[in-house]
């Protein structure tokens, strides 16, 4: 069985651009540049659908990604494009730079165009490197 989330955009093409350009997502395939449409893409295995649809979802929901290293993926998303708001290496801010958390895991929180939150996550109790998600 596979549970494969539906994020909420307002233009997809924007989307696509920020998911595949800065996050290393892959669109497998592509509903088209004319809103509403529907996208699906793929990273590390994984599916993750792109609607523009009225009745897709809502705007703010937060999708979780495992990794090997929150702190590289910081850094490679920086250098395309990635915008931080104060200090990028603030421990204590979400959305700013990774951040241990309480609970024993290692988290980057990304805002999507849409306001979306993509956590990726480090520690979450077995490697995603066994299934392809680095």
């Amino acid at each position: 069985m596979a549970i494969i989330p539906t994020v909420r955009c307002r233009r997809m093409k924007t989307s696509i651009a920020f998911y595949t350009k800065v996050l290393d997502f892959e669109c497998v395939e592509y509903g088209g540049d004319g809103d509403p449409t529907f996208s699906v893409l793929m990273r590390g295995g994984s599916l993750l659908c792109l609607s523009s649809h009225g009745g897709d979802g809502t705007f703010g929901q937060a999708i979780l990604v495992l990794t090997d290293n929150v702190d590289a993926l910081f850094r490679r998303f920086r250098t395309r494009g990635l915008k931080t708001p104060g200090n990028p290496d603030a421990p204590t801010e979400v959305h700013e730079g990774p951040i241990n958390q309480s609970w024993g895991t290692r988290e980057l929180y990304v805002d999507d165009p849409d306001g979306n939150t993509i956590r990726f996550v480090q520690g979450f109790g077995f490697t995603p490197s066994a299934q392809g998600n680095a």
